[in-house]
């Protein structure tokens, strides 16, 4: 065993005791600072306690995004401008002098709490909102392990359900409710619409027994007048729930109802515009197919016996040059066009322009308004997209159309929804809207039995594909709500 010692010299003629306490406990004050002193003078401030009702709202401050209340956000020593946003409420500023703590603040830091009760200002617009939000969702497909889908639609009537206490208000919430239906394709969203729904009822608060019952009621009452309903729950409910209702007669009477065809009435007359010829479709009887409501009418109109000729697309394009493939990145940069916008591809068919967006379509359509007069007898009619309905209509009349159906996608006038035949209040739907739009009938690429006339299918309106083209009606004026 080593006996060695260390012994220390003074330094400086000072003792190693004095001058080991004295670098000892510099240390220990060194590390005190940086503790209880250097936290807060390096960032002064305090924390602010923000909780909204009701919740969900942004927390900004100096106008710059913290977080969504309720939270707890660290803001600087000054003066601030706090703001609370959440839409359809009107937003509130509150002043704040931030002063914070000194001494520990690391461990006991200053909290200013801040409790605000938000007030409605435009609910109607801001449920659209969270409803079009809820729409949107339903293109992506049942949510899994790696995504969830966020309860858009009932958080919605949750914050905004008090102003439904206004009757006017209640109404159009309620359509919009009703509408959203039309996009409830998956059981996350039946889920949230559901929930949507209750709270509705109960003004956004939790549902009672009697308000249960009274929603209970209205779905219900919504389910028997939509007959075709079965086929839609038969695709969302659970197996166990899907067996039931399959062998039901109110889904066996859904089933044959879809397979039922309405009769045409048929007519040559044509009308030569625009370089283009439209054949009138009779209308006046009811649209049975699978893809509407029972019962659903369409007016008679005129429909372009082709997809749109290379010959009436370059007269468009004379008039109307910004059209042009070569302001192919101007029209991208305003969210007209995608990349492929006129494109051509090897095998397409001859016959009619391809890679045409949705957008492109309406701006043929309102060109042909300008350019070709109405006798007077068709003084309320327009050159447009087909309706959904329209294009189901002249597909199904047995009247001969030169260029097949189903050499092309074909756009159509309406927002998409994928169970269009629940029926909503036309202005809800109007308003709801959707961010794609309907395709008709499959093209040459599709594969075998895709192609027919009650196939669908959606885009946003910029794609541009070199599958997909148009065929412009001409009929009465839309009276859109």
């Amino acid at each position: 065993m080593s006996d060695d010692q260390v012994r220390l010299k003074p330094f400086l003629g000072i003792a190693p005791g004095v001058y080991l306490a004295f670098i000892y406990g510099t240390v220990l004050l060194v590390i005190l600072f940086f503790i209880f002193l250097y936290p807060g003078l390096k960032n002064p401030g305090s924390i602010i306690v923000v909780k909204s009702e009701p919740w969900g709202a942004a927390i900004l401050v100096d106008g710059v995004y913290m977080d969504a209340a309720p939270a707890e956000v660290f803001v600087n020593r000054g003066s601030r401008q706090i703001e609370l946003r959440l839409p359809g409420f009107q937003p509130v500023q509150i002043e704040k002098d931030i002063r914070g703590r000194l001494f520990a603040s690391a461990f006991f830091p200053t909290k200013i709490d801040i409790h605000q009760e938000l007030q409605v200002s435009y609910p109607i617009e801001a449920f659209l909102n969270e409803a079009a939000e809820y729409a949107a969702w339903s293109f992506a497909g049942e949510p899994g392990a790696g995504y969830q889908i966020p309860l858009s639609l009932s958080e919605g009537a949750y914050r905004l359900g008090p102003a439904a206490s206004d009757p006017a208000v209640r109404t159009s919430m309620e359509d919009t409710v009703v509408a959203a239906t039309r996009f409830a394709v998956t059981r996350a969203g039946l889920r949230d619409l559901i929930r949507a729904k209750t709270l509705l009822d109960n003004q956004g608060l939790s549902p009672s027994p009697l308000s249960l019952l009274d929603s209970a009621g209205d779905i219900i009452g919504f389910l028997g007048e939509n007959p075709m309903a079965a086929l839609w729950l038969a695709d969302v409910l659970n197996d166990d729930a899907r067996s039931a209702l399959a062998a039901s007669d109110w889904y066996l009477q859904a089933a044959g109802l879809g397979a039922e065809r309405a009769p045409m009435v048929q007519s040559g007359a044509i009308i030569q515009a625009g370089l283009l010829n439209f054949r009138m479709i009779g209308g006046g009887l009811p649209l049975l197919g699978g893809n509407f409501s029972p019962g659903t009418v369409v007016d008679t109109f005129y429909i372009s016996e082709t997809v749109i000729s290379a010959r009436a697309w370059e007269a468009f394009l004379e008039d109307q040059p910004r059209w042009r493939k070569g302001n192919l990145q101007a029209l991208m940069a305003e969210g007209l066009v995608r990349e492929e916008y006129l494109e051509i591809i090897p095998g397409a068919p001859a016959e009619g322009v391809s890679g045409i967006s949705w957008h492109a379509a309406v701006a043929f359509c309102e060109w042909l308004n300008n350019r070709v007069p109405l006798p007077p007898q068709f003084s309320s009619w327009e050159f447009r997209l087909p309706t959904e309905q329209e294009w189901e209509y002249a597909a199904k009349s047995g009247i001969p159309l030169s260029g097949d159906l189903g050499n092309f996608w074909e756009w159509c006038a309406d927002p998409f929804a994928p169970l269009s035949f629940l029926s909503a209040p036309p202005g809800a739907i109007t308003a709801l809207g959707s961010p794609e739009r309907v395709l008709r009938g499959g093209s040459w690429a599709s594969p075998p039995g895709a192609v027919g006339n009650e196939v669908r299918a959606s885009l946003p309106p910029s794609f541009s594909s070199p599958f997909l083209s148009f065929r412009p009606v001409l009929a009465p004026q839309r009276q859109l709500p």
